[in-house]
């Protein structure tokens, strides 16, 4: 399994002129929630260490390699991205959508295979939409669309998951299985990222937590270190009082 890592990393963001250099290594096995408000940088951050954005100064490694002289061919292979939003560029359906994970495996021209298909429909059954799967991805709710993008990278089988929100657009059973499904994912070895707006879910089911403030400044480290209220009132300029579910915080804004 591959380590995704920066060096000196600052990410580019419009209007800020500087911030914290990020020097951290997400290793195979660690499950990683990004925090922070509107704005801070999160889905930069992410676009940059897949390599669809240059950062402003600094470098990201993939397996000990720069990530920036990699093919993307090879880049696809190690690293799966789900994006905050997606555009569907042309009809498919939820099938032909969820084998485009696939891709990076096939040569030019190349059809899928048994194999792929077997890999496309467990990946569906996994994510509870395989009932959708001759549906045309764009008549799909939001969350029937979310589901699919994910299964899109369970298919792909990446080292490392890179995932904008991945519970955006969900209800809460489905938000508590794919979170489960991303924990699951780094027990197997492979090295998780998320962006995550709820606080809770990141407190639930992320052993490390990289803090990033509108300013710049960011600071990471394991759970226990950073989810304390005072850094995360002064992250969200919100009070919070915290109480203790089911063994882990759970941390609930209070009045100003």
């Amino acid at each position: 399994m591959s380590s995704l890592a920066t060096q000196d990393l600052i990410i580019d963001v419009p209007g800020r002129p500087g911030g914290t250099a990020l020097n951290l290594t997400v290793e195979p096995g660690q499950s990683w929630g990004v925090l922070g408000p509107n704005g801070a940088g999160k889905t930069t951050l992410l676009h940059t260490l897949a390599g669809l954005k240059p950062p402003r100064s600094g470098h990201v490694k993939l397996a000990d390699k720069p990530l920036a002289l990699l093919r993307r061919r090879q880049v696809a292979r190690e690293l799966g991205l789900v994006f905050q939003d997606r555009q569907d560029g042309f009809p498919a359906t939820v099938l032909e959508t969820t084998l485009i994970g696939r891709h990076p495996y096939l040569s030019p021209w190349q059809m899928e295979g048994a194999d792929d298909y077997a890999r496309a429909e467990w990946a569906l059954e996994r994510l509870d939409v395989a009932h959708l799967r001759d549906r045309l991805v764009n008549t799909l709710s939001g969350g029937e669309r979310q589901r699919v993008a994910i299964a899109t990278v369970l298919t792909q089988s990446p080292s490392i998951w890179l995932a904008d929100e991945p519970t955006n657009h969900l209800d809460l059973h489905h938000q508590s299985a794919v979170m489960a499904l991303m924990a699951e994912q780094a027990r197997e070895g492979q090295a998780v990222m998320m962006c995550l707006h709820d606080l809770n879910l990141a407190a639930r089911w992320c052993d490390h937590i990289l803090l990033l403030y509108p300013d710049g400044n960011a600071c990471w480290g394991p759970k226990d270190r950073m989810l304390v209220p005072s850094a995360l009132e002064r992250l969200y300029r919100q009070r919070l009082a915290v109480v203790e579910v089911d063994g882990a915080p759970v941390f609930v804004p209070l009045q100003s």
